[in-house]
């Protein structure tokens, strides 16, 4: 399953990065159980299938709805994908299994409740706390479908590949003649001559050819219709009944449509989300977190984004990106510095603050009673200027705390380096 670029093929036509890194994404990602049965809703071909988060719904599960399955599908349920090639910290394999009814119930335990690490989660892994069941399929042949967002067509484009359920990004880079892109006109959308290019991109087997240009445009509507950024099936398969079906689902929706997908946002599992954007996203602060050493607190995005570049001018890397805004209260500030120290990677941090409509003085109280809320273990080196910034260098004078000062903005930068490694 693609959780990232379609090799160099679709390296513009996809958005979503293979290799781990932690970042934040705006946009909603939500479970396959999820997915799978929001594309139900919308009349597209999925397995039976049932999502539990414990035992004792394991067992209920299987007496309701698998009385007579000989075989159960037992997938592994985080945002994440590489699942079935991935290996839990207890030591089970694989994410993803095909077991006898009468295993169901202990792969299931052996899942739930503990660490799944893939080749996307990072070393760290993320917590299963729910299971997806679902009924196995008798597939004759796997392929590959998803719809994204190109900036090259200005618009959806659909993916369509006539192999699938393997890694595609290796396929892609070793056979990007099987990759099939139909962009789709955003005000026109899906024609029959759209959808029939896709299913030919497919190549389907058995699968009746305009059943399956039917779910073709079912797919799009609902990309379009519940603003997503991302629909991805791996693998979109044919069934021995002559049927193409979803066996797989990850969507994405775009967070600027929260306020008319209610319902879909609701979905949100911030359990599989880094606690510390969780907690940024609750205080209205811009954060994202990266993977180097010293934590940056700025004001305004391009100066924010300068900051991380002078620090790696000066041979630093940032642990993040913050931005509090033109307007960030005292409490915000506050909770900034929270999330900055609960970082056991940052060494140092460096506030940088160019007041125009943010104020020095409001900068400088934060930082104050952050330190005494906040068992502050790093140097801070500060930079202030602007308004009222003569007020708020004496209200950190005042404050009796061990600071760095900085002049501007590159002697902050080398100061932070220097602070950071020693």
């Amino acid at each position: 399953m693609v959780r990232g670029l379609l090799g160099k093929i679709a390296a513009r036509s996809l958005s979503v990065a293979g290799k781990w890194q932690q970042q934040q994404l705006r946009r909603l990602n939500i479970h396959e159980y999820q997915g799978a049965e929001l594309m139900g809703k919308h009349g597209i071909n999925v397995p039976r299938g049932v999502a539990v988060g414990s035992v004792d719904e394991v067992k209920k599960a299987l007496s309701e709805v698998f009385p007579n399955h000989s075989e159960v599908v037992v997938k592994s349920q985080i945002l994440a994908g590489g699942r079935g090639l991935g290996s839990f910290k207890s030591g089970l394999q694989g994410g993803v299994h095909i077991v006898k009814a009468d295993q169901v119930e202990e792969i299931a335990g052996k899942m739930l409740g503990q660490i799944l690490v893939t080749k996307q989660t990072g070393p760290q892994g993320k917590i299963v706390s729910k299971v997806y069941l679902a009924e196995k399929l008798s597939l004759v042949n796997e392929m590959y479908f998803a719809i994204t967002l190109d900036r090259t067509s200005a618009g959806p484009i659909i993916i369509a590949c006539k192999k699938g359920g393997t890694s595609i990004e290796d396929l892609a880079e070793k056979h990007p003649e099987l990759i099939v892109k139909v962009p789709i006109d955003i005000f026109t959308g899906i024609t029959d001559e759209d959808a029939a290019k896709v299913v030919d991109g497919l190549s389907p087997t058995v699968a009746d050819r305009n059943a399956s240009i039917e779910q073709v445009k079912k797919l799009y509507e609902l990309f379009c219709k519940c603003d997503c950024t991302l629909l991805e099936i791996n693998p979109i398969a044919e069934t021995s009944d002559n049927q193409l079906v979803a066996a797989d689902a990850k969507l994405n929706f775009d967070d600027n449509a929260a306020f008319r997908q209610k319902d879909i946002f609701a979905l949100r599992d911030p359990t599989q989300e880094d606690a510390r954007e969780v907690a940024a996203a609750k205080a209205d602060l811009n954060y994202i977190g990266l993977d180097g050493e010293i934590g940056c607190m700025v004001n305004g995005a391009g100066l924010a984004m300068a900051t991380m570049d002078i620090i790696k001018l000066h041979g630093g890397t940032p642990a993040n990106f913050l931005d509090v805004g033109g307007n960030a209260s005292e409490g915000q500030v506050v909770e900034a510095f929270k999330i900055l120290t609960s970082d056991d990677k940052v060494k140092a941090i460096l506030v940088n603050i160019f007041g125009g409509i943010m104020k020095c003085d409001v900068i400088a109280s934060g930082i104050v009673n952050a330190a005494k809320q906040v068992n502050l273990k790093v140097p801070v080196v500060v930079r202030l200027e602007g308004t009222n910034v003569d007020h708020g260098k004496r209200i950190l004078k005042e404050s009796g705390m061990t600071l760095i000062t900085a002049e501007d903005l590159d002697d902050a930068a080398e100061k932070a380096v220097k602070a950071a490694v020693n």
